[in-house]
């Protein structure tokens, strides 16, 4: 449908033109970077409650997990240098805060919370691990008791490790002076609290247990001590690390840390754990105190017996005349000199006995020696050498004269076949002019050069005419009147 236009009415322009504004065009990095620091500026340090879950430890040392509830989710990233600080060992289920800076990874444009520390919620952190570090090592088996070692019953030196200034090591010093005097105590000073502890700790147990290569007394059993405290003063008995230093050891190792209330993880890695110092002084000295005891008990018992048996004794003397008492001290003495003087010469017999036997088998020692003495052995070695060497001398020179014989036939054969000798005897050579033998006059043609090879040279000459000769008797013909000799 068209509208008639009023043609009194006034003419609007509805033709309108947008201000012209440039568009700005962003790189997704440059955005995504911008928003990163809007948000790291906004947000720098924020505490976040929530439940972990896909909890991802990396190789190398991150720890990556979700944060959520029942209705958000959040990405959380600990780095390595935050997670080595983390008392407790985080897990799926876990409800944590977690104490960070909101950030966005760059590469996948997502929101993430950079942690600096996170603690969990009800429990606390120090409690949690060693929980957690108790019921891993006990599935690992470390505290099982098959594995532990029963301590010495008479150890000779024990090795103490704890810190030398505390008053651990004078009231388990004074229990052993009192209780075992002969046994000896190696100190080996570490510090028993501070995040240098278990690395301490851990060293001491092992130079005792290699005391043979560092050139120090070797031990029989090992006490860990340390005086009562907060959980927080205990946690270097509560590392892993103490722990697998105690199960490795070679050592019996018993464990004397705090009060009798308190328990820690070195507890159940040890082989025997005491409720106090003191105590494990008094424990490692249980079977020598018996015996102790024992032994006074005895002497008690011995001295007693003595005074009566002298009371008896006393008794009996009075009762009996003074003669006759003296009568049979004295036969006593006498029976006990005659007695004296029977042993003595017994033993002079059986000395002077003992004597002749080692002197005849030493006679026959020397005389087996003589029979085997080396240096007659040597003698006929050398005399069995200087027979060998003037056989070989003889032989080699008996070889030299029969092959010397031998070379010289050979020579004079090989000489009387050389052709030399035949030329030495007047005769001589012909050769042609290419160098080969005449034999027949037959090969002679007038006008050939010839040579012509004596014994002490060589000459040239020229064939004028030459006669064969049929008969074998017929004398040679005169050799060829030489041209020009050489």
């Amino acid at each position: 449908m068209v509208i008639p236009s009023d043609p009194f009415a006034p003419q609007l322009d509805l033709s309108f033109e947008e201000p012209h504004q440039p568009r700005r065009i962003w790189p997704v990095r440059e955005l995504v970077s911008q928003v990163r620091e809007l948000v790291e500026e906004q947000y720098g340090d924020v505490w976040v409650e929530g439940e972990i879950s896909n909890y991802r430890p990396a190789p190398s040392g991150h720890l990556y997990f979700t944060l959520k509830d029942a209705d958000a989710q959040l990405p959380i990233v600990l780095f390595r240098r935050q997670a080595m600080l983390l008392r407790f060992r985080p897990e799926d289920g876990l409800h944590i805060l977690v104490r960070g800076r909101v950030s966005v990874y760059e590469q996948r444009g997502q929101l993430q919370l950079v942690a600096e520390t996170m603690q969990p919620v009800g429990a606390g952190s120090l409690q949690l691990a060693f929980e957690q570090l108790k019921e891993r090592l006990k599935a690992e088996g470390l505290f099982d008791a098959a594995r532990k070692r029963p301590l010495p019953a008479f150890p000779r030196t024990v090795g103490i490790v704890t810190s030398p200034t505390g008053a651990v090591i004078r009231d388990f010093l004074n229990i052993v002076a009192r209780r075992h005097s002969g046994l000896s105590v190696l100190l080996v000073p570490v510090s028993v609290q501070g995040e240098q502890a278990p690395a301490e700790i851990e060293a001491a147990l092992n130079h005792l247990n290699n005391a043979a290569l560092h050139g120090t007394p070797q031990v029989d059993l090992i006490v860990l001590a340390r005086g009562g405290g907060s959980l927080e003063d205990l946690a270097a008995f509560n590392s892993e690390r103490v722990a697998r230093a105690i199960a490795s050891s070679k050592l019996p190792v018993v464990s004397a840390i705090g009060h009798e209330t308190d328990f820690t993880i070195a507890d159940f890695a040890a082989d025997l754990r005491a409720p106090t110092p003191s105590a494990a002084a008094e424990l490692i000295t249980e079977a020598q105190h018996k015996i102790a005891e024992h032994l006074a008990t005895y002497e008690h018992r011995l001295d007693r017996a003595a005074r009566f048996q002298l009371l008896q004794a006393r008794q009996r003397l009075t009762r009996l005349p003074i003669s006759r008492a003296e009568s049979r001290v004295s036969t006593l003495l006498h029976r006990s000199a005659q007695r004296v003087d029977d042993l003595s010469q017994r033993l002079d017999t059986a000395l002077d006995r003992t004597l002749r036997l080692h002197q005849s088998r030493v006679a026959e020692f020397a005389a087996s020696v003589l029979r085997h003495d080396p240096r007659q052995a040597l003698a006929q070695a050398r005399e069995r050498l200087l027979a060998c060497r003037t056989h070989l001398d003889r032989s080699t020179e008996r070889l030299i004269h029969t092959s010397a014989a031998a070379l010289s036939s050979l020579d004079a054969r090989l000489h009387s076949l050389s052709p030399l000798s035949v030329l030495d005897r007047g005769y001589a050579l012909v050769l042609s002019a290419d160098g080969s033998l005449i034999r027949s006059t037959a090969q002679l043609a007038s006008g050939d050069i010839l040579t012509t090879r004596l014994a002490d040279g060589s000459f040239n000459s020229r064939v004028e005419s030459a006669t064969r000769s049929d008969s074998p008797s017929h004398p040679p013909a005169s050799p060829a009147k030489p041209k020009k000799k050489r």
